[in-house]
């Protein structure tokens, strides 16, 4: 895998691709396949978290590899960030990739609809606002300073939106009666243990790291949504590909059924697996009780979930940091039906 170049990519706020620092590898744009008699060869991108445990074990245990078949060359890439993610299927440089709400609502929205379907969630949760002990209410928390990955970010309009909900004001400039601090995740934990800010809010591994570093769950974002569910990480492909070969696209998600099948069955060895791959990734296997601690407020589904997608969308229009987008058409769900009532698994709805 050839590794991008770490950058700082603009927030949604200024209707560029969301995420944090962008960390990612990608493979040379190229071909959509070999010669006419050699196999198709499928890009795909993700994320060395908790969050996209579908992909990383996925990829690991070789589920991805046995769905696709001999007819298809696997290529991987991994990303930290949504910008990077969206730039690399921008480009071509990947053809589906797992991905956070907020970026693809932006790729839908700068493509004008034409760049990416949504074939099939993957996580919901594993989100919350993490603050200092002392604090034990919304309202103790005017004129605190409270973190968020990115301004504009997922985990960023949704403190917004839960803040003003309450009755408290915030900016994008950082004033207001709560004072929101972009940063990004890991600086996160070291500015939270110095005191530098009050709380966060996150997603996972960060939400039990903050924890550790002494901090208490003030909210658990699944309070917030009905049945507690909201999608996190859903699978996108790009329309070109998908039109190319919807072939291979239906083996991708058959791929995410069967990870999503083995994460929530073995989920020991689906932990395991997640430590060991980030490890050859980075360099450093995410610590095992880590992924204990934060794997029950994870859900990991095959619903990507639509109506909250929306409904963060709507949130972040609420809070003025990006306006309405037509969303229709970003769905293509048929693959993942069919695979679902094959194996006589309930269908998911199709907004």
């Amino acid at each position: 895998m050839r590794r991008l170049p770490m950058r700082r990519l603009a927030s949604l706020a200024t209707l560029a691709v969301l995420g944090t620092v962008a960390l990612g590898s990608t493979a040379a744009c190229g071909d959509d396949s070999d010669a006419a008699s050699g196999p198709v060869t499928l890009r795909l991108g993700y994320f060395p978290n908790i969050t996209h445990a579908p992909a990383v074990v996925g990829v690991e245990k070789g589920i991805f590899t046995e769905k696709l078949g001999s007819g298809v060359r696997l290529e991987t890439n991994t990303f930290n960030a949504g910008p990077a993610a969206i730039e690399a299927l921008f480009s071509g440089a990947v053809d589906a990739t797992y991905i956070g709400p907020n970026p693809t609502v932006n790729a839908f929205s700068k493509s004008k609809g034409e760049a990416v379907r949504v074939v099939s969630g993957a996580a919901s949760g594993g989100v919350a606002l993490v603050v200092k002990p002392e604090i034990t209410s919304v309202e103790q928390l005017r004129g605190k300073k409270i973190a968020t990955p990115q301004l504009g970010n997922t985990q960023d309009v949704a403190l917004r939106y839960w803040l003003k909900e309450k009755g408290l004001t915030t900016t994008k400039e950082g004033g207001g009666d709560v004072k929101v601090v972009p940063q990004e995740n890991a600086q996160t934990v070291d500015t939270f243990a110095s005191g530098a800010i009050d709380g966060a809010w996150v997603p996972e591994p960060y939400v039990s790291r903050l924890v550790n570093a002494g901090g208490k769950v003030l909210v658990d974002e699944r309070d917030l949504w009905p049945d507690r569910k909201f999608v996190i990480t859903n699978l996108i492909v790009s329309t070109k590909f998908l039109k190319a070969h919807p072939d291979v696209v239906k083996k991708l998600v058959e791929g995410q059924v069967a990870a999503n099948e083995f994460v929530n069955s073995k989920p020991d060895e689906a932990q395991q697996a997640i430590s060991d791959h980030i490890g050859k990734i980075t360099g450093k296997p995410l610590d095992l009780k880590l992924i204990k601690q934060a794997w029950p407020s994870l859900e990991f589904t095959d619903d990507p979930i639509p109506a909250s997608l929306k409904t963060g969308l709507d949130h972040a229009v609420a809070v003025e940091l990006t306006q309405p987008v037509d969303l229709t058409g970003l769905y293509d769900l048929k693959y993942l039906n069919d695979v679902l009532k094959a194996q006589g698994k309930p269908e998911v709805t199709q907004p």
